[in-house]
């Protein structure tokens, strides 16, 4: 392994920093909750490698069949992050990183790697133009613009389960679906929290806790999704502004 780079392990990962947010004393309660969720999932083959440094330079990518995500098929490894940030950027650190999981996937038998994209770039998702020259193109796609970008190593190719491409709910109220994967979700729904409670609006929130719940979800989901007058939104994670944004539409 690149001295550069660390693995996080069951032996390490009490003393290793997340990347995402980044803590020296007091505790995150996003980032706490995230360490406990990935003690569970590095069981399942799940990969969370990190510059050793304190930085937000990372990727993580776990095994289809126990990813978190709406999204079959056969032997792929799926991509949830990868990011390089501020001074970090142009070092060739996210190359590496990504050079590292498409070995891993070779080197595991595995039928190649994916990850969420969208037809054009969103917020809280990875560089898809930064995967596409590696190789991975769209195989899937939704009615919102939301794309599945694969690598594939031997020709099949993984797809959205086929509700999460109905994108639909019964509730007409905010419904937001969220896991512990992502530390900032904590701060996103204290945020929606607060101004529900100060407007007089009724939230729904779902906390996605298992992998079933994850896989049979109404629509794309990285770790966060949200719904409104029964329609599928974003993936994005809502603050104040963007809330104030979608709630103007009623």
């Amino acid at each position: 392994m690149c001295a550069d780079f660390v693995n996080l392990t069951a032996d390490n990962i009490a003393r290793e920093h997340l990347c995402c947010i980044i803590r020296s004393k007091k505790p995150h309660p996003g980032v706490e909750a995230k360490r406990q969720w990935l003690v569970q999932r590095l069981q399942e083959g799940h990969v969370f490698r990190k510059l050793n440094a304190k930085a937000t330079v990372f990727i993580e990518y776990a095994p289809l069949e126990t990813a978190w995500v709406p999204i079959a098929g056969d032997n792929y490894l799926y991509i949830y992050c990868l990011w390089v940030l501020g001074e970090q950027k142009g070092k060739g650190y996210g190359r590496s990183l990504m050079e590292y999981c498409i070995s891993d996937a070779r080197e595991r038998g595995r039928s190649g790697v994916c990850m969420l994209g969208a037809s054009k770039q969103k917020a809280w998702l990875s560089d898809q133009s930064f995967a596409k020259k590696f190789g991975f193109t769209a195989v899937d796609a939704t009615d919102s613009g939301y794309e599945l970008l694969a690598l594939s190593f031997d020709g099949t190719v993984p797809h959205f389960a086929p509700q999460a491409k109905g994108q639909t709910i019964e509730s007409q109220g905010l419904t937001i679906y969220y896991s512990p994967q992502c530390p900032y979700v904590y701060q996103s729904l204290s945020q929606v929290k607060q101004y529900c409670t100060e407007h007089g609006v009724h939230a729904d929130l779902c906390p996605v806790d298992t992998l079933q719940k994850a896989k049979e979800l109404p629509c794309v989901f990285n770790n966060y999704a949200v719904f409104y007058r029964g329609r599928f939104e974003t993936v994005n994670l809502l603050d104040t502004a963007s809330l104030d944004r979608l709630l103007a539409r009623r």
